[in-house]
């Protein structure tokens, strides 16, 4: 689950719902910008799908009780995280060999790091399946797959930047991920420069360099839930009353 506090309640948006915004933003992304069109769509079904590991966790959230607020993607505890996340490229695997090398490269990004036993597990893991899927590709055009695994971390990071940013934010008040612009994305700035968002107003968003290749909007599906009803009754049962709202965000140059 994502998580943005506001005042006395926290707006909640699940992660299979953040990536559908990951994907409509590839969607839209310059064929340009690109060294070719192939595997496009199944870089395209990467994004939609990355996070599906989340589905069942976010049907039933959970309280931090240290923090007091619902655990977030980023706080959830590692090992069952960890486990979803494998399962879950599992399952892109089945459908689709080259998005869920793109996952699988995606999620390793995520603890390239760690010293932690269990990261270094998962880590070990996932470098056999990357080498595996490799085989099913034996002409891989290596510098596309990169473009293409960068242009997946670019969609999540965007996606997230309209998901934990409050809408309408000047610069100097964004998520701190974001103020300097979205790390990897050189390889689509003319100048080598990483591409920079910026809020117009609540309502519109503008990147430069426009990456897309025309205006369109999107949908950001999230849920208020209230403190006062989450100490009523609990956190589950207080996200199941609440309704899903929705949010439609604009892109222009």
């Amino acid at each position: 689950m994502i998580i943005r506090e506001i005042k006395d309640s926290f707006i909640m948006i699940r992660q299979h719902d953040h990536a559908f915004l990951s994907g409509e933003l590839i969607k839209h992304f310059k064929p340009s910008l690109l060294k070719s069109d192939a595997f496009f769509d199944d870089a395209l079904y990467a994004a939609y799908q990355h996070d599906r590991s989340w589905i069942g966790l976010d049907e039933t959230p959970i309280w931090n009780d240290r923090e007091k607020i619902p655990y977030t993607f980023s706080d959830y505890p590692l090992l069952p995280k960890l486990a979803f996340y494998k399962i879950g490229v599992d399952e892109i695997e089945r459908v689709n060999t080259y998005a869920s090398l793109l996952c699988s490269l995606h999620f390793s990004s995520f603890f390239s790091q760690s010293k932690n036993k269990g990261c270094l597990v998962f880590l070990t893991g996932e470098a056999r399946r990357q080498m595996k899927l490799k085989e099913s590709f034996p002409d891989l055009d290596e510098e596309l797959l990169q473009q293409h695994f960068r242009l997946l971390q670019f969609s999540d990071n965007l996606s997230l930047y309209l998901c934990l940013n409050e809408p309408g934010a000047d610069k100097e008040d964004e998520h701190p991920w974001f103020k300097n612009g979205f790390q990897n994305t050189e390889m689509f700035h003319p100048e080598n420069q990483p591409l920079m968002s910026r809020w117009v107003n609540e309502n519109e968003v503008t990147l430069d360099p426009y990456p897309f290749d025309m205006d369109f909007d999107v949908s950001l599906q999230y849920k208020v839930v209230t403190r006062g009803l989450i100490e009523e009754m609990g956190i589950a049962e207080a996200y199941i009353e609440c309704d899903m709202e929705e949010k439609k965000i604009f892109f222009h140059q």
